[in-house]
Protein backbone atom coordinates (compact mmCIF):
# COMPACT_ATOMS: atom_id res chain seq x y z
CA UNK A 1 0.00 0.00 0.00
CA UNK A 2 1.23 3.57 -0.93
CA UNK A 3 1.48 6.18 1.39
CA UNK A 4 3.02 9.30 2.22
CA UNK A 5 5.12 11.46 4.70
CA UNK A 6 4.99 15.33 4.98
CA UNK A 7 7.92 17.10 7.00
CA UNK A 8 7.94 20.85 7.11
CA UNK A 9 10.74 22.71 7.56
CA UNK A 10 14.68 23.54 6.02
CA UNK A 11 15.22 21.08 3.91
CA UNK A 12 18.75 20.31 4.23
CA UNK A 13 18.14 19.92 8.45
CA UNK A 14 15.02 17.71 7.33
CA UNK A 15 17.11 15.45 4.48
CA UNK A 16 19.83 14.82 7.49
CA UNK A 17 16.93 13.23 9.17
CA UNK A 18 16.21 11.03 6.66
CA UNK A 19 17.88 7.29 7.18
CA UNK A 20 20.01 6.18 4.42
CA UNK A 21 19.30 4.13 1.57
CA UNK A 22 15.44 4.26 1.90
CA UNK A 23 14.52 6.22 -1.40
CA UNK A 24 14.10 4.78 -5.01
CA UNK A 25 13.78 8.61 -6.93
CA UNK A 26 14.73 12.18 -5.79
CA UNK A 27 12.64 14.23 -8.19
CA UNK A 28 12.40 17.79 -7.22
CA UNK A 29 11.82 21.77 -8.57
CA UNK A 30 14.19 24.00 -6.31
CA UNK A 31 13.69 27.41 -6.68
CA UNK A 32 15.62 28.75 -9.63
CA UNK A 33 16.83 31.74 -8.43
CA UNK A 34 16.42 33.07 -11.87
CA UNK A 35 14.33 35.12 -13.90
CA UNK A 36 15.71 38.10 -14.74
CA UNK A 37 18.11 39.88 -17.13
CA UNK A 38 20.99 40.75 -14.86
CA UNK A 39 22.53 39.85 -11.22
CA UNK A 40 19.93 42.72 -9.41
CA UNK A 41 17.23 41.29 -11.27
CA UNK A 42 17.67 37.55 -10.32
CA UNK A 43 18.28 38.39 -7.06
CA UNK A 44 16.66 41.86 -6.00
CA UNK A 45 13.30 40.84 -6.54
CA UNK A 46 10.51 37.96 -4.76
CA UNK A 47 9.48 34.82 -6.35
CA UNK A 48 6.30 36.58 -6.82
CA UNK A 49 7.41 39.46 -8.49
CA UNK A 50 9.46 36.99 -10.91
CA UNK A 51 7.18 34.96 -11.78
CA UNK A 52 3.73 36.18 -11.75
CA UNK A 53 1.89 38.55 -14.21
CA UNK A 54 1.56 42.20 -12.55
CA UNK A 55 -1.83 43.35 -11.43
CA UNK A 56 -3.26 39.29 -11.44
CA UNK A 57 -6.39 38.91 -9.71
CA UNK A 58 -5.19 35.70 -7.49
CA UNK A 59 -2.40 36.70 -5.27
CA UNK A 60 -0.40 33.59 -4.45
CA UNK A 61 1.68 33.22 -1.24
CA UNK A 62 5.16 34.30 -1.83
CA UNK A 63 8.21 32.00 -0.88
CA UNK A 64 11.73 32.06 0.50
CA UNK A 65 14.72 30.87 -1.09
CA UNK A 66 14.88 32.74 -4.52
CA UNK A 67 17.34 35.32 -4.22
CA UNK A 68 20.55 33.49 -4.38
CA UNK A 69 23.55 34.47 -6.93
CA UNK A 70 24.35 31.43 -9.17
CA UNK A 71 27.22 30.28 -7.40
CA UNK A 72 25.90 29.97 -3.88
CA UNK A 73 22.58 28.85 -5.58
CA UNK A 74 25.30 25.61 -7.01
CA UNK A 75 27.03 24.89 -4.02
CA UNK A 76 23.27 24.84 -1.94
CA UNK A 77 21.41 22.80 -4.69
CA UNK A 78 25.01 20.36 -4.07
CA UNK A 79 24.38 20.09 -1.02
CA UNK A 80 21.10 19.25 -1.24
CA UNK A 81 21.76 16.69 -3.97
CA UNK A 82 24.83 14.93 -2.22
CA UNK A 83 22.50 14.39 0.82
CA UNK A 84 19.76 13.10 -0.95
CA UNK A 85 22.23 10.70 -2.96
CA UNK A 86 22.82 9.73 0.52
CA UNK A 87 19.09 8.59 1.36
CA UNK A 88 18.51 7.30 -1.75
CA UNK A 89 19.29 3.27 -2.61
CA UNK A 90 22.16 1.84 -5.35
CA UNK A 91 20.51 3.05 -9.21
CA UNK A 92 18.27 5.21 -7.50
CA UNK A 93 17.39 8.29 -10.26
CA UNK A 94 17.63 12.25 -9.76
CA UNK A 95 15.29 14.39 -11.79
CA UNK A 96 15.68 18.33 -11.23
CA UNK A 97 13.32 20.98 -12.27
CA UNK A 98 15.88 23.87 -13.82
CA UNK A 99 15.22 26.67 -17.05
CA UNK A 100 17.71 27.58 -19.28
CA UNK A 101 19.75 30.33 -17.33
CA UNK A 102 20.53 27.75 -14.35
CA UNK A 103 21.06 24.51 -16.50
CA UNK A 104 24.68 24.58 -16.32
CA UNK A 105 24.59 25.08 -13.09
CA UNK A 106 22.14 22.16 -12.49
CA UNK A 107 24.44 19.98 -14.04
CA UNK A 108 26.98 20.62 -12.31
CA UNK A 109 25.41 20.71 -9.09
CA UNK A 110 24.01 17.09 -9.57
CA UNK A 111 27.28 15.97 -10.26
CA UNK A 112 28.67 17.33 -7.35
CA UNK A 113 26.07 15.86 -5.31
CA UNK A 114 27.52 12.61 -6.47
CA UNK A 115 25.20 11.42 -9.17
CA UNK A 116 26.06 10.38 -12.70
CA UNK A 117 24.38 12.70 -14.95
CA UNK A 118 22.43 10.66 -17.49
CA UNK A 119 20.96 13.76 -20.00
CA UNK A 120 18.32 16.38 -19.76
CA UNK A 121 14.20 16.33 -20.28
CA UNK A 122 12.99 19.38 -21.77
CA UNK A 123 9.14 20.30 -20.71
CA UNK A 124 7.06 21.87 -22.96
CA UNK A 125 4.52 23.98 -22.25
CA UNK A 126 1.70 24.83 -24.76
CA UNK A 127 0.27 27.82 -23.22
CA UNK A 128 3.21 30.05 -23.39
CA UNK A 129 2.89 33.22 -24.60
CA UNK A 130 4.58 34.16 -27.51
CA UNK A 131 6.68 37.09 -27.85
CA UNK A 132 7.15 39.40 -31.17
CA UNK A 133 10.14 38.98 -33.18
CA UNK A 134 11.86 36.53 -30.34
CA UNK A 135 11.45 32.74 -30.16
CA UNK A 136 8.37 31.61 -27.67
CA UNK A 137 9.89 30.45 -24.02
CA UNK A 138 8.35 27.55 -23.65
CA UNK A 139 10.63 25.72 -22.16
CA UNK A 140 11.97 24.22 -19.31
CA UNK A 141 14.29 21.42 -18.10
CA UNK A 142 14.41 18.25 -16.46
CA UNK A 143 18.53 17.25 -15.58
CA UNK A 144 18.49 13.74 -14.47
CA UNK A 145 20.93 10.90 -13.20
CA UNK A 146 21.37 8.19 -10.83
CA UNK A 147 23.24 6.78 -8.07
CA UNK A 148 25.63 4.44 -10.21
CA UNK A 149 24.26 1.71 -12.61
CA UNK A 150 20.79 1.19 -13.18
CA UNK A 151 18.74 -1.78 -14.24
CA UNK A 152 16.35 -1.85 -16.25
CA UNK A 153 14.95 -4.89 -15.14
CA UNK A 154 13.33 -3.30 -11.78
CA UNK A 155 11.50 -0.96 -13.86
CA UNK A 156 10.85 -2.06 -17.61
CA UNK A 157 9.41 1.11 -19.21
CA UNK A 158 10.22 2.94 -22.35
CA UNK A 159 9.83 6.67 -20.83
CA UNK A 160 9.53 9.41 -23.68
CA UNK A 161 12.43 12.00 -23.62
CA UNK A 162 9.78 15.25 -23.91
CA UNK A 163 7.54 16.20 -21.42
CA UNK A 164 4.45 18.42 -21.88
CA UNK A 165 1.62 20.28 -20.11
CA UNK A 166 0.86 23.90 -19.01
CA UNK A 167 0.92 25.23 -15.79
CA UNK A 168 -2.33 25.22 -13.80
CA UNK A 169 -4.25 28.23 -14.33
CA UNK A 170 -7.49 29.64 -12.58
CA UNK A 171 -8.42 27.67 -9.29
CA UNK A 172 -6.29 25.04 -10.53
CA UNK A 173 -3.31 27.31 -9.28
CA UNK A 174 -1.79 27.26 -6.15
CA UNK A 175 1.90 28.06 -5.98
CA UNK A 176 3.38 30.41 -7.66
CA UNK A 177 5.65 27.80 -9.75
CA UNK A 178 2.68 25.00 -9.90
CA UNK A 179 3.81 21.61 -12.01
CA UNK A 180 0.95 19.72 -13.98
CA UNK A 181 0.09 16.64 -12.22
CA UNK A 182 -0.64 14.96 -15.55
CA UNK A 183 2.91 15.89 -16.95
CA UNK A 184 4.16 14.53 -13.39
CA UNK A 185 2.17 11.44 -13.82
CA UNK A 186 4.77 10.77 -16.87
CA UNK A 187 7.66 12.02 -14.86
CA UNK A 188 7.56 9.84 -11.75
CA UNK A 189 7.67 6.57 -13.55
CA UNK A 190 11.16 6.82 -13.45
CA UNK A 191 10.75 5.47 -10.45
CA UNK A 192 10.07 1.63 -10.11
CA UNK A 193 6.45 0.78 -9.30
CA UNK A 194 5.72 0.52 -5.30
CA UNK A 195 9.15 2.80 -4.81
CA UNK A 196 9.55 5.53 -2.45
CA UNK A 197 9.89 9.20 -4.35
CA UNK A 198 11.49 12.14 -2.50
CA UNK A 199 10.67 15.76 -3.12
CA UNK A 200 12.75 18.10 -0.80
CA UNK A 201 11.33 20.99 -2.38
CA UNK A 202 7.49 19.85 -2.19
CA UNK A 203 6.14 23.20 -2.41
CA UNK A 204 1.85 22.67 -2.94
CA UNK A 205 2.64 18.80 -3.58
CA UNK A 206 2.13 17.92 -7.45
CA UNK A 207 4.99 15.33 -7.36
CA UNK A 208 3.86 13.75 -4.23
CA UNK A 209 -0.02 13.63 -5.94
CA UNK A 210 1.35 12.42 -8.98
CA UNK A 211 3.60 9.51 -6.98
CA UNK A 212 0.65 8.46 -5.29
CA UNK A 213 -1.68 8.28 -8.53
CA UNK A 214 1.42 5.87 -10.24
CA UNK A 215 1.39 3.80 -7.28
CA UNK A 216 4.37 4.88 -5.55
CA UNK A 217 5.14 6.12 -1.91
CA UNK A 218 6.26 9.66 -1.20
CA UNK A 219 8.54 11.60 1.52
CA UNK A 220 8.31 15.30 0.27
CA UNK A 221 10.03 18.49 2.57
CA UNK A 222 8.38 22.21 2.68
CA UNK A 223 9.21 25.29 4.56
CA UNK A 224 6.67 27.60 3.78
CA UNK A 225 3.31 26.32 6.11
CA UNK A 226 0.85 28.11 3.51
CA UNK A 227 2.28 25.50 0.77
CA UNK A 228 2.34 22.60 3.46
CA UNK A 229 -0.79 22.99 3.99
CA UNK A 230 -2.21 23.14 0.58
CA UNK A 231 -0.04 19.48 0.21
CA UNK A 232 -1.08 18.03 2.88
CA UNK A 233 -4.81 18.80 2.15
CA UNK A 234 -3.92 17.71 -1.96
CA UNK A 235 -1.70 14.48 -0.21
CA UNK A 236 -4.77 13.45 1.70
CA UNK A 237 -7.55 13.86 -1.03
CA UNK A 238 -5.68 11.98 -3.40
CA UNK A 239 -4.95 8.90 -1.01
CA UNK A 240 -8.73 9.01 0.37
CA UNK A 241 -9.77 8.80 -3.26
CA UNK A 242 -7.48 5.87 -3.91
CA UNK A 243 -9.07 4.10 -1.16
CA UNK A 244 -12.34 4.95 -2.26
CA UNK A 245 -11.58 3.15 -5.60
CA UNK A 246 -9.44 0.12 -4.44
CA UNK A 247 -11.76 -3.38 -4.21
CA UNK A 248 -13.27 -4.24 -1.25
CA UNK A 249 -11.28 -7.38 0.26
CA UNK A 250 -12.89 -10.42 -0.08
CA UNK A 251 -15.13 -12.47 2.35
Amino acid sequence: MTDYTLYRGDALTRLTELPSGTVDCVICDPPYNSGGRTTQERTGRSAREKYTTAGSKKVLPDFPGENKDQRSYGFWLSQLLAEAYRASVDGATACVFTDWRQLPTTTDALQAGGWLWRGIVPWHKPAARPQKGRFTQNSEFVVWGSKGAMDGDLNPVYLKGLLEGSQPSGRGRQHITQKPVGMMRDLVKICPPGGTILDFTAGSGSTGVAALLEGRSFVGIEMTDHYADIAEQRLAETKQALAAQAPAPAQ
